[in-house]
């Protein structure tokens, strides 16, 4: 595989310094970092040894973040060491991190959509022929040879704009493994996975560490730590709180570290009364994947209604063509007994329909505006002057702002900070807050505990509750099956393209589900 050479200088450490125990690939040393007053990084010291992987967990905005990106040069601590098999490292870019070994694989996609997969892969370390032009017949070998390696099947030839979600996830993680890293860091790496692609994952990971790669594996699925992880470590607060053996923990353990107290249920009592029914799909067909047809179902006022499925399914195709943004082929839509043939997002949203879309980053946040703006910004004209004067009245929308973060907890330093300083999870109570404020009566949530931690979760399966006892109607897509039957009433299972079954959350059980997930395959 194409690799760079390594072009910074390494410095020895000085006699007797502690570079951590034998056979550690990183060691990181009192990091302390601060962002004006806030400490979000207080003397952290943790080791990764040679051949493992070490989960790193701790709620939104424990510090995860931060630690990572002072080790990638993102960011430039203000104390503390770190030592790279022995040795002390100063990196000032994430291209110098990755020319020593370490590589990353981030949670939030940041991928070129235009362009294939050999010049993703290849971004910033294009082969070059003879002639000094871009060498795309050597890329197009490599990058077959790498995924050939990984045993992934991949359409090199078109745009990542074509490929789903998590078929990017896996690209993204075999460019990691292209740069022959030493520590490989995954942060969230199976939010979009589908289950035969996190065996996988697990299958690559457990190879290469049999040949001496490491990894720090990021994650709020717990079974996932304790079914891939040598060691955990947890953060809460900027601080370390403590490294175990994962044979050596519990999730009870581990949810008290977290979150500082011990919870007794990983969901609320699901005690809504569901009501009659209000949405009505009949015979749905879209016209963006023509597998999914003759969708039938029924949702009620006051119901927590779950979508599960394999990724790639349709779940997100039925939310969206409910919410008018996926052009219906056939079937109807039916809402209160009336026919809803929504012209796009602006309608549904009028007639009361709110959407949480799987991808915060691309199709749910303004990233460069304030917490303020990615608050107000669906109900911009409940913010006018009551004045002559137009425009809209900054002093509302600040207070409106300020309301949610209180009621969701928001993590931030006031409406004013930047929603690129927040946390994901502090991200998506956010989205959630900007919906709240305008009451919606149908919700639909993609993935809405994508990427949070366990005290988050619990806090936006409260709010899931609450909202139904309102006699609001909820909607929730999610792949991970704990929670789709944690929080729901009904469960509609959908099997390439097709709904293979309706049950009772409380009477069936995660074997039912994923038999009618793969009903249709």
């Amino acid at each position: 595989m194409i690799k760079s050479e390594p072009r910074m200088q390494i410095d020895a450490g000085g006699a007797g310094e502690d570079h951590g125990p034998a056979g550690t690939v990183l060691s990181i040393r009192s990091l302390s970092k601060a962002f004006g007053r806030t400490r979000v990084l207080d003397r952290v010291s943790l080791d990764v040894r040679e051949g493992s992987v070490l989960g790193l967990m701790g709620e939104n905005g424990a510090g995860k973040s931060t630690m990572m990106k002072c080790l990638f040069g993102m960011t430039q601590r203000d104390d503390g060491k770190i030592f790279l098999s022995g040795r002390e490292v100063h990196f000032s870019t994430p291209r110098e991190a990755l020319e020593n070994g370490i590589a990353m694989v981030h949670q939030e996609l940041n991928q070129c959509l235009e362009l294939n997969v050999p010049d993703n892969l290849f971004l910033g370390r294009f082969p070059k022929t003879a002639l000094g032009t871009v060498d795309e017949a050597r890329m197009e070998q490599e990058a077959a040879k790498l995924f050939r390696r990984l045993n992934m099947t991949v359409d090199l030839k078109s745009p990542m704009k074509t490929m789903s979600v998590s078929q990017r996830q896996m690209v993204e993680i075999a460019k990691a493994i292209s740069y022959n890293a030493r520590l490989i860091v995954l942060d969230e790496p199976t939010s979009s996975l589908t289950v035969r692609e996190v065996d996988r994952l697990f299958e690559i990971m457990r190879a290469l560490k049999a040949q001496g790669v490491s990894f720090i594996y990021i994650s709020h699925k717990m079974d996932e730590i304790f079914e891939i992880c040598d060691q955990v470590s947890v953060l809460r607060d900027g601080r370390l709180i403590w490294t175990k053996d994962t044979r050596d923990t519990d999730m009870g353990e581990l949810i008290t570290a977290m979150v500082g107290r011990p919870l007794e249920n990983r969901f609320p009592p699901v005690d809504n009364v569901p009501g009659k029914v209000v949405l009505s799909l009949e015979r749905l067909c879209t016209r963006t994947n023509p597998r999914l047809k003759n969708i039938t179902f029924s949702v009620r006022e006051g119901e927590v209604f779950g979508l599960y499925g394999l990724v790639g399914s349709g779940r997100t195709e039925i939310l969206e063509t409910i919410f008018g943004r996926i052009p219906r082929a056939a079937g109807r839509i039916l809402y209160r007994g009336k026919l809803m043939d929504f012209a796009g997002a602006e309608d549904a949203i009028a007639h009361g329909f709110a959407l949480i879309t799987e991808e915060r980053v691309t199709t749910g946040l303004i990233g460069t505006g304030d917490i303020t703006a990615n608050t107000t910004v669906a109900n911009l004209k409940y913010y006018r002057h009551e004045s002559i004067v137009p425009g809209l009245s900054g002093g509302r929308m600040v207070r409106a702002t300020a309301r949610e973060i209180r009621a969701l907890r928001v993590r931030c330093l006031g409406p004013s900070e930047l929603i690129s300083a927040l946390s994901g999870g502090n991200q998506q109570k956010v989205i959630l807050g900007r919906w709240l404020e305008r009451e919606p009566d149908l919700f639909l949530m993609d993935e809405p505990t994508r990427g949070i931690d366990v005290g988050a979760k619990y806090e936006i399966y409260e709010l899931i509750g609450r909202m139904a006892k309102k006699g609001k109607t909820i909607i929730v897509v999610s792949s991970e099956m704990p929670e789709i039957l944690g929080i729901t009433n009904r469960i509609g299972v959908m099997s390439n393209g097709t709904l293979a079954g309706i049950v009772d959350s409380g009477n069936t059980s995660q074997e039912e589900l994923l038999e009618l997930a793969t009903e249709y395959l």
